[in-house]
């Protein structure tokens, strides 16, 4: 089993919403930087959105108002919660934690929004 493990992706229609969650232990949670980032088919793996371990957030311009970050320091878990959905948004969606000594991603989830 990986150390960030992602769910929530499926197939939703344009305007729908879906929260996508990554789960991972307290060790790598709690110093950690914590991100979503997603990937298209052909297309580079791009940030959508970030937040610190003191809860400071960022947002890609085409994503902002639509989708909102948040993370559960009891659960050790960052969400990912996107509304208005777009067919553009369809992707692999990656969870990632990132600190001073590391820099994990987890496998993936797919997210498909049909128009």
């Amino acid at each position: 089993q990986g150390q960030l493990v992602e769910s929530g992706g499926g197939l939703v229609q344009a305007g729908g919403s879906l929260r996508l969650s990554c789960a991972t232990s307290a060790m790598i949670f709690s110093p950690t930087t914590m991100g979503w980032f997603r990937q298209a088919p052909g297309k580079q793996r791009d940030l959508v959105a970030t937040i610190t371990s003191g809860g400071s957030t960022t947002y890609i311009d085409f994503v902002e108002g639509r989708f909102t970050i948040s993370r559960d320091n009891a659960k050790n878990t960052v969400y990912l919660q996107m509304n208005s959905l777009k067919p553009e948004d369809t992707a692999v969606y990656y969870c990632n934690a990132r600190n001073s000594y590391f820099n994990i991603w987890g496998r993936g989830t797919q997210v498909t929004v049909s128009s």
